[in-house]
C-alpha cells in the first residue's frame, strides 16, 4: 500500500481538456498576476520613497501589499506553468512549500488587518493617544506580532498535514495544494487532528473579522456625525470596499478549509480558491490604496523625478543661454 514516503508528487486540477482553453487560462492568469504585481508594487515603491508616507497606517498597507505579492506568486504561477506546459504535477516539497507559504502569509494577512482596523479606530476615536498606541515601535511591534503569528500557523499546520500517511493517491482537485484536498487521501484516522487545527484556526480568523467588524461599526457610526454630506459620502465610499472585501476574503477561506463533504466538487472548489488566493490579492491594492490621493500623490512626484532624470537636462541648459541671446536681438 503506498504512503507518504513513497509519493513524489502530487497531481493538480487541469482547468481545460483542450489545449485552447488551457491557453486561454495562462493568459486570464498571466493578465491578472501581472495587475497584481503592478498594483502591490507601485504602493510599496510609493510608500518606500516617500518619507510622508512613513506613517502607520501606511506601514501597514506596505505589509499589506508584501503578503498580497506573496500569496498570488505562491499559487498562480505553478498553475500558470501547468497550463503553458500542458502537465498537472508539482512535487512532493513543492506541494509542502505551497501549503507553508500560503497558510504563512494569509495567517499573517488575517492579523494584519485586525491591527489595521484597530490603527483606523485609534485614529479616529483616540487622536491624542495615536502617537503613543501607534509609535514607531509600537507598529513594529504589532507587525512582528502578526508575521510571527502567521508563521507558527503555518508551521503547525505543514508539519501536521504532511507527516499523515497517504494512500488514497495524489490526484488533488484543485490548481494548488491544499490542505482538506491533502486529507482526503490519508489513509489514518490521525488526520481528525489537523481537522481540529483547521477549525481552531478558522475559529482565531473569525474572532478577528468580528473584531474588524465592530471596529468598522464604531467608525461608520461616527462617519454619521459627520455634518457634511460629502464628507460622509467620501467616508463611506472609503470604508465600505474594505468591509466587503475582508468579508469576501473571510468568508471564502473559511469555507474553503470547513465546507462539508457534500458540498465539495471541483467546480466550487476552484471557484472559492480563486476568490481567495488570486482576486483578493489583486483587487486589495484598488481598494485600499489606490484610491488614496496620498498614494496617488507619492507616485506622481515619483514619476516626475524619474522624467526628470532622464532628460538630458545639460544639453537643455547650453542650448537655453544660446537661446536668450538671440532673443534679445
Amino acid at each position: 500500500m503506498p504512503n507518504s514516503s513513497s509519493i513524489n508528487q502530487f497531481l493538480l486540477l487541469a482547468f481545460a481538456d483542450t489545449r485552447e482553453l488551457q491557453l486561454l487560462t495562462f493568459w486570464l492568469f498571466l493578465g491578472i498576476y501581472l495587475a497584481a504585481l503592478l498594483g502591490n508594487g507601485l504602493i510599496i515603491t510609493a510608500i518606500a520613497c516617500d518619507h510622508h508616507l512613513h506613517t502607520p497606517m501606511y506601514f501597514f498597507l506596505l505589509n499589506l501589499s508584501v503578503l498580497d505579492l506573496g500569496s498570488i506568486s505562491t499559487t498562480v504561477p505553478k498553475a500558470m506553468a501547468n497550463s503553458l506546459w500542458d502537465t498537472r504535477a508539482i512535487s512532493y516539497l513543492g506541494c509542502a512549500a505551497q501549503v507553508f507559504l500560503l497558510f504563512f502569509l494569509l495567517g499573517t494577512e488575517c492579523a494584519l488587518l485586525t491591527v489595521m482596523a484597530f490603527d483606523r479606530y485609534v485614529a479616529i476615536f483616540k487622536p491624542l493617544h495615536y502617537g503613543t498606541l501607534l509609535g514607531s515601535r509600537a507598529r513594529v511591534h504589532m507587525a512582528a506580532a502578526a508575521w510571527g503569528s502567521g508563521f507558527l500557523n503555518a508551521v503547525l499546520h505543514t508539519a501536521n498535514t504532511f507527516s499523515l500517511p497517504l494512500c488514497r493517491g495524489n490526484a488533488l482537485d484543485q490548481f494548488f495544494c491544499e490542505i482538506p484536498l491533502i486529507l482526503k487521501l490519508s489513509c489514518s484516522h490521525s488526520y481528525l487532528r489537523e481537522v481540529g487545527l483547521l477549525i481552531l484556526s478558522c475559529f482565531l480568523a473569525f474572532v478577528c473579522f468580528v473584531f474588524i467588524v465592530l471596529s468598522y461599526v464604531q467608525i461608520f457610526r461616527a462617519v454619521l456625525r459627520i455634518p457634511s454630506e460629502q464628507g460622509r459620502h467620501k467616508a463611506f465610499a472609503t470604508y465600505f470596499p474594505h468591509l466587503a472585501v475582508l468579508s469576501l476574503f473571510v468568508s471564502t477561506a473559511i469555507f474553503a478549509h470547513l465546507k462539508p463533504p457534500f458540498m465539495s466538487s471541483p467546480s466550487l472548489n476552484v471557484l472559492v480558491a480563486v476568490l481567495y488566493a488570486v482576486v483578493i490579492p489583486a483587487v486589495n491594492p484598488l481598494i485600499y490604496s489606490m484610491r488614496n490621493k496620498e498614494i496617488k500623490d507619492a507616485l506622481w512626484t515619483l514619476f516626475e523625478c524619474n522624467l526628470l532624470h532622464f532628460i538630458k537636462v545639460p544639453n537643455i541648459q547650453r542650448v537655453l543661454p544660446r537661446y536668450l541671446r538671440k532673443s534679445q536681438y
